[in-house]
């Protein structure tokens, strides 16, 4: 029996005490008294929630941070940009443009590459973003999705900007627009016309210093140049795009040198109605000759001319009935009154 319960004794020992080593200072310790209370959580959890804590604050920040560098990629309902937010310094084509239709068939193909611009518009009922610049990208997406109702072409990707004022948005759209496709003098100067319009700068000449300081005094003289265009004959034209910088120029000279200039183009663009660049270019040439005060109808070195009258209308057919024909014809009615 003895031995049995010394086998007991052994499977079951009793906690023994610790007893205070010598040198150490402090009383004996039981092994049961050593353990943390139950309540208390392991330092290893602590250490763990507040890690955790600063990776959430540290990733708030960051997110904050890519927010205000225009970082931040978000996809958006293309119904939910409002492309009117700004005035555009791109003036947008037709649909059936061949550059739209280049820039569908590569979203159709590849997707959308190139991120659009927009800021975040805190006064809309709903959840509404102003578009700063893409124009052409939102354009080419609106049409496919209205075209074939695949849900790839119902949201856009949009990087968030957030511009300190409407001088910095203006800035912003130009400068994008520059580095994708550089846009013709009369669009520079038409949207720096209305950049002053809306108040974002106090007069032209702020505006193209603000929005083109990138550029060198002589181009942005020249953007300047064509404001003069852009005052006179906005509206007017129709390929406006389209005109060359030496023709522009020209344009603009005269215009400043006669007063009386302006109106004149824009009787003779509208009789013209040119339906092509060129034809909008042999109107202004026409109307710009030293006898556009009177000219007369062109006749026979361009080719024979038939005029016939018909129920109180005259109709003039020929090989001589070309664009330059009716540019001098409409300047000719124009100036008659």
């Amino acid at each position: 029996m003895a031995k049995r319960r010394r086998l007991d004794i052994a499977r079951h020992p009793v906690p023994e005490t610790k007893e205070a080593r010598p040198g150490t200072g402090g009383p004996g310790l039981s092994q049961g008294a050593a353990a943390a209370p139950a309540h208390a959580p392991p330092v290893a959890q602590v250490s763990g929630q507040a890690a955790g804590s600063a990776a959430l604050e540290e990733m708030a920040a960051f997110i904050t941070t890519a927010r205000a560098e225009g970082r931040l990629l978000v996809s958006l309902p293309v119904g939910r940009i409002e492309a009117g937010y700004m005035h555009r310094d791109r003036l947008m084509p037709a649909e059936a443009d061949e550059d739209m239709q280049a820039l569908m068939a590569s979203l159709r193909a590849r997707g959308q590459q190139v991120p659009i611009d927009v800021v975040k518009l805190n006064s809309a009922p709903t959840e509404a973003y102003g578009l700063v610049s893409g124009l052409r990208r939102l354009t080419a997406l609106r049409a496919l999705w209205a075209e074939t109702k695949d849900p790839a072409f119902s949201r856009i990707k949009a990087r968030l900007v957030a511009p300190n004022d409407l001088p910095a948005a203006y800035v912003s759209m130009v400068e994008e627009n520059e580095i994708r496709a550089p846009i013709s003098f009369y669009e520079r100067a038409r949207i720096a016309i209305k950049a002053v319009e809306v108040g974002a700068f106090p007069d032209l000449r702020a505006a193209l210093r603000g929005m083109y300081a990138n550029v060198s005094r002589a181009k942005r003289s020249k953007i300047g140049s064509f404001a003069v265009l852009v005052e006179a004959l906005d509206g007017a034209l129709r390929f406006p795009a389209a005109l060359p910088e030496r023709r522009g120029l020209a344009l603009a000279r005269a215009l400043e040198g006669d007063a009386a200039l302006g109106p004149r183009l824009r009787a003779a663009l509208a009789a013209a109605r040119p339906d092509t660049p060129e034809a909008e270019a042999a109107a202004l040439d026409a109307a710009l000759r030293p006898d556009r005060a009177a000219p007369e109808p062109a006749s026979a070195p361009r080719g024979a001319v038939e005029i016939a009258r018909e129920d109180g209308r005259l109709i003039l057919s020929g090989p001589g009935v070309d664009d330059a024909f009716h540019a001098d014809l409409a300047t000719w009615i124009a100036a008659r009154g």
